[in-house]
């Protein structure tokens, strides 16, 4: 007979506790490869998946940061052009997020043509006043 594995307190909160989430999202080269006049129609759309995954159940934006000011050029990973920090209920709601740059819709073509997003999960960090140096 196989006794169950009962749960440890870290992973009961984890279970119960937001994913702390980093949606790093970045533009390739087929976006910078645009016609100056074709650009505004992408803007759109990514302002549009922005907004859907800050509206999204279960997500809570804490914070974004945009590195355009200071990273000119195609972003295929670190630095990524642009960070969404949010608190998301599961790794459902992650997946369904990131989604988002597949069935988000310029034209014939998915957002995904033109952008790359990649989600990193933890948990928060917790900085304590409590503990001495």
């Amino acid at each position: 007979m196989r006794l169950a594995r009962t749960q440890t307190h870290e992973e009961t909160l984890m279970a119960t506790e937001p994913l702390r989430t980093l949606f790093c999202i970045g533009n390739n080269q087929n976006f910078f490869d645009l016609p100056k006049a074709d650009i505004g129609e992408v803007w759109v759309a990514i302002s549009s998946m922005l907004s859907a995954i800050k509206n999204m159940d279960g997500i809570e934006v804490i914070g974004t940061f945009d590195d355009d000011a200071h990273m000119v050029g195609p972003s295929d990973g670190w630095p990524w052009t642009c960070y969404v920090l949010a608190d998301v209920a599961d790794q459902q709601t992650v997946r369904d997020a990131c989604n988002l740059l597949r069935t988000t819709m310029i034209g014939e073509y998915a957002l995904w043509k033109f952008f790359k997003i990649e989600a990193r999960m933890g948990r928060e960090l917790i900085i304590r006043d409590d503990v001495a140096v």
